[in-house]
């Protein structure tokens, strides 16, 4: 007579192959001042694996809103918001990326901020620009600048003639570049430092994290 080994009995297991889940996809909608620059970086950063993969994320450049003045980017930004509700379109978030410019500032900045928030539209604001967020990318920064110097750091870092974006110099320093954003915001809030003489800054690593989040 054999005796009991004492194991349960073993259930049949499915030797299929389980279906990965993917999370989600998320779509950012991205309303762009710069013509340019600002959209290379957004192509770099969406064919980043991490992206592109880990986070299923998807970003839709409005190229026709490019040169356009703060709040005029925030109304055409805001209408699409309105837009995707009314739709129920897939898109999840929408925001606006523009620069507060010295020494002469862009008008109604203020004006652009409130009707953003109102309107559920998320901004990343560079100051003096976003050349300082390249920048950024490269090294501290804490001293106020004007654009013209922050746009002749960046071609100094990148080695470019300022125009366009060589995205794979920026995407493996674009943590270190977030850090030091963060960093300037404390630094900022601690000084009571108030929108928009709060230069240098730059609101680009709130756009990396809430796409990098992973949802």
């Amino acid at each position: 007579m054999s005796r009991p080994t004492g194991r349960r009995p073993r259930k049949d297991v499915s030797l299929r192959r389980r279906t990965a889940v993917r999370a989600p996809k998320r779509t950012f909608l991205v309303f762009c001042e710069g013509t340019r620059t600002e959209p290379d970086y957004l192509e770099a950063l969406r064919q980043e694996p991490a992206v592109r993969d880990s986070a299923s994320v998807e970003i839709r450049i409005d190229r026709g809103a490019s040169g356009a003045v703060p709040l005029t980017l925030v109304n055409r930004a805001a209408e699409a918001r309105g837009r995707i509700f009314q739709e129920q379109s897939e898109i999840d978030e929408v925001w606006c990326l523009f620069d507060v410019e010295w020494p002469q500032n862009h008008p109604k900045l203020r004006e652009a901020r409130e009707k953003a928030k109102a309107r559920n539209v998320s901004l990343a604001i560079s100051n003096p620009c976003f050349e300082l967020w390249m920048v950024l990318h490269f090294e501290e920064r804490t001293a106020w600048l004007d654009s013209y110097t922050a746009r002749r750091l960046r071609c100094h870092h990148d080695g470019s003639s300022g125009k366009g974006l060589d995205g794979a110099k920026y995407m493996p320093r674009r943590t270190v570049a977030a850090k030091h954003a963060r960093a300037l915001e404390v630094k900022h809030r601690g000084d009571e430092t108030e929108f928009p003489d709060d230069n240098p800054s730059s609101g680009m690593y709130l756009l990396l994290e809430a796409i990098e989040s992973n949802g």
